[in-house]
């Protein structure tokens, strides 16, 4: 009971966690700091990784193979902003 009780404490810490980054003032605090071109190019690549990204493993599950369910939601796990992010700004 202690690990499921732990467990649900960590989803939600990472889960508010996240949401504070979306904050109004954190928002504002960004823009003055970096611009308005960088504020959207994060918006939209938190938009992609989190929405598109699952959308799209699931509808490989449809056209491919059925380990594409394993995708969904394990793509959070190792978060695509390491390799990823680099790569955007490079574009």
């Amino acid at each position: 009971m202690k690990k499921i009780k732990a467990g649900i404490r960590w989803i939600k810490h990472r889960l508010e966690h996240k949401l504070e980054h979306f904050s109004k003032e954190k928002l504002k605090k960004f823009l003055k700091e970096n611009g308005l071109a960088f504020v959207v190019i994060f918006l939209a690549w938190e938009i992609i990784e989190d929405v598109l990204f699952p959308a799209m493993f699931l509808f490989l599950v449809t056209y491919l193979h059925p380990v594409f369910h394993a995708a969904a939601p394990a793509h959070w796990i190792p978060r695509f902003h390491l390799p990823a992010v680099p790569v955007l700004m490079g574009m």
